[in-house]
């Protein structure tokens, strides 16, 4: 297999990864370890149910946030924060099955006064920014500065926290050293740097709490993204903490998709997982790929 071929297998693998662990994930939202232990003993198959009644398959916020940013960056040869915002404006008109309070409230502010970033405020440390940046990543492969600023900015549409911006950029930075084959090394280090600069991340003692909180979230995927040695065993052992396990389990499938690859992701979740949602992150990541500089000259 080809370096290129090696690349773009990583990242669809990482943008199916979030989705798959979006799915499994969802049915234990907002339940404790011990509820989750008493109803399933260990949740390892793709179900639906859960508080939002999701058919077998279906995905949430997460995934569907993403997919509206990727669209937006696809329909306009680029990221715009004013474009990803009316994307996420859509998204909301079309009445989805949830959507937190902080996305719900940046977006209702777009929509009043047509600002596309929220002021910096203190309750914006949850995980709705963090959650959905995967496109971003994919889009600006090879320019760390874009990265960067396209992350911030796609971040403040809803969260302006130093939290929220600290962990979408460490994410990021990780997806994209994985995806491009760097050393693990490397990517450990990212994680490392990242609790170093903001010790409340710090996943070394886990507490097992696992709230849509950044602070929480973070630790909780870390925690077994590096204690497990395959992406069955992490996205399972995510979800399994409870809590907010749809979003850390998007988080922990992202990263361990991009880690193992798409050999790695179990068969029988691929098939559960919503068709139309499958078909539109298999677009999304050639379409995104395609206008990185690290992939542009590979699909001309």
């Amino acid at each position: 297999m080809s370096d290129f071929s090696s690349m773009y297998e990583r990242a669809l693998s990482a943008y199916l990864g979030l989705a798959l662990g979006d799915a499994l994930g969802a049915t234990l939202e907002f339940l404790s370890r011990a509820e989750i232990e008493a109803r399933y003993g260990v949740h390892r198959e793709i179900t639906g149910g859960g508080w939002l009644a999701l058919p077998r398959g279906a995905v949430t916020d997460d995934t569907e946030m993403s997919i509206a940013l990727g669209d937006s960056i696809l329909a306009h040869g680029g990221f715009s924060a004013p474009k990803a915002a009316e994307a996420f404006a859509r998204w909301l008109r079309s009445r989805p099955r949830d959507c937190g309070n902080t996305c719900r409230r940046g977006i209702q502010r777009y929509l009043r006064d047509g600002s596309s970033s929220a002021a910096p405020n203190e309750r914006h440390g949850g995980n709705g920014a963090l959650m959905r940046n995967l496109p971003v990543v994919l889009a600006t492969l090879g320019d760390p500065e874009a990265c960067r600023a396209q992350t911030l900015a796609q971040c403040h549409i809803t969260h302006h926290h130093p939290y929220s911006d600290a962990a979408a950029l460490a994410f990021g930075g990780m997806v994209a050293k994985m995806v491009c084959d760097e050393p693990f090394e490397s990517v450990t280090e990212a994680a490392v740097a990242l609790v170093r600069a903001n010790p409340i991340f710090g996943y070394e003692d886990y507490t097992g709490r696992a709230g849509s909180y950044v602070a929480e979230t973070v630790p909780t995927v870390l925690h077994h993204f590096f204690r497990t040695a395959d992406f069955e065993s992490c996205v399972v052992g995510t979800v399994n903490s409870g809590d907010d396990a749809d979003t850390t389990g998007a988080l922990a499938g992202m990263l361990a998709g991009a880690r193992y690859g798409l050999s790695a992701l179990p068969s029988r979740w691929l098939k559960r997982l919503d068709p139309d949602v499958r078909r539109r992150i298999e677009r999304q990541t050639r379409g995104l790929l395609a206008l990185s500089t690290a992939f542009s000259p590979h699909l001309k």
